[in-house]
């Protein structure tokens, strides 16, 4: 590229720190994509920028994909473009920016990690009646039985809990409240935790969960005592809180095929957010369609006469 052509990206990288404010990381992040950028022009003979059009950026994306970049990649890649073409056309060096409506491949949905309820059966199965042992086991319960976010649990008060009425007043994202259920066994862990907690709480503390110092327990500490749990019951699987909302979910749908009913009680805005857990267990669908559809039950009884 020519030096007029150059010099534009170092203009760019200096309106990026000076105007813009952003971090080292982020303006070495542009500046690396902008050499592919550049790198691809001069491949093809691409002196000015104003020479790039559409489907220059195009092809750009597709090679440096064929590259092996993966989708998030060529994402931030465009983005970095179509920032530094909305730069030069405010600088008055283009009129267009041509990587405006290039979108990159989509990235494969990276399906979340469950427990079968196996799995979640021997987690649970924890023995011991000292305070945070008790505590631990409440907690666990109640991730799995209503399948609530770390910081969600974590954020409990006591006045949250309903024993008697069997639900959950949870705080979720968006500063949005929805009503749970609470599983027999979480209530029953819970109405144990309970009595423990006098004794370990300090007097003002609001929270439902507590540690050993007597204040609310940090999501932190949960993911190491869950972690601890999962080891101490021989789980081959690395366990984190998140996985009993994933197979509290899983678990649901396989058995209510309510979908509509599992995002309201995951508390997700979006419906395709919950779909993601109707790909985690072909094997359960294709087996409810064998059962269930016409073309696919096996018949009983002899076999038809087929016309001659």
């Amino acid at each position: 590229m020519t030096p007029d052509a150059l010099q534009s990206l170092a203009a760019f990288n200096k309106h990026l720190v000076s105007e813009r404010r952003l971090s080292p990381h982020t303006t070495q992040s542009y500046a690396r994509d902008l050499r592919a950028l550049v790198a691809y022009c001069d491949r093809n003979a691409l002196a000015q920028w104003s020479q790039l059009d559409s489907q220059h950026i195009r092809i750009f994306a597709a090679r440096e994909h064929a590259a092996g970049d993966a989708p998030r990649s060529i994402q931030r890649k465009l983005s970095a473009l179509r920032t530094f073409f909305s730069y030069l056309i405010r600088e008055r060096s283009l009129t267009t920016n041509p990587a405006i409506e290039i979108r990159a491949p989509r990235a494969a949905k990276r399906l979340p990690d469950t427990m079968d309820v196996d799995q979640v059966a021997r987690l649970l199965q924890i023995t011991g009646a000292d305070a945070l042992t008790v505590r631990d086991r409440a907690l666990m319960e109640l991730f799995y039985s209503s399948g609530l976010r770390l910081a969600e649990l974590t954020g409990l008060n006591l006045i949250d809990i309903d024993l008697r009425d069997a639900t959950v007043r949870v705080l979720g994202k968006g500063n949005k409240t929805r009503i749970v259920p609470v599983g027999k066994a979480a209530r029953e862990a819970l109405a144990v935790w309970l009595k423990e907690r006098v004794a370990l709480a300090a007097v003002e503390e609001a929270a439902l969960f507590v540690g050993r110092n007597g204040e609310r327990i940090g999501p932190r500490a949960v993911q190491l005592r869950v972690a601890h749990w999962a080891r101490r019951q021989g789980l081959a699987v690395g366990v984190h809180p998140h996985m009993f909302r994933h197979s509290f979910a899983t678990h649901l749908l396989e058995s209510s095929q309510d979908l509509r009913g599992v995002q309201e009680m995951l508390g997700h805005a979006d419906i395709s957010t919950t779909q993601i857990y109707t790909h985690l267990d072909f094997q359960h669908l294709a087996r409810i369609y064998d059962e269930a559809h016409p073309r696919a039950r096996k018949r009983k009884g002899p076999k038809a006469a087929t016309p001659g």
